[in-house]
């Protein structure tokens, strides 16, 4: 998907973007976000806060890095994971939530 002006004037970053990219599940092969993978498998878990450079598969609960489906290197891993998790904090924050199990 290409960021389009319109998108950007909404806010949306490249970073976003990414996030909604489809990955496939290594284990059984359900294709999903990673937006979807922290929105609903990784709901609670205090790791999605904190850094987590995995996703986790929202039909069977498998792990798996970032780095190849989304990424190309640790480091970009690393950043798209930190972008995800602030997400994911601003929003439980927002809620009240402890963003934790």
């Amino acid at each position: 998907m290409v960021l389009t002006d319109h998108m950007r004037q909404a806010g949306v970053t490249p970073a976003l973007l990414k996030t909604t990219k489809k990955i496939t599940c290594p284990r059984c092969g359900l294709e999903f976000s990673l937006f979807q993978s922290r929105a609903i498998a990784c709901t609670g878990c205090p790791k999605a806060s904190y850094g987590c450079q995995l996703a986790r598969c929202l039909r069977c609960d498998t792990e798996f890095p970032l780095e190849g489906p989304l990424t190309k290197d640790w480091q970009r891993q690393k950043l798209l994971a930190d972008y995800m998790n602030n997400i994911v904090s601003n929003y439980n924050k927002s809620v009240g939530k402890k963003g934790t199990r």
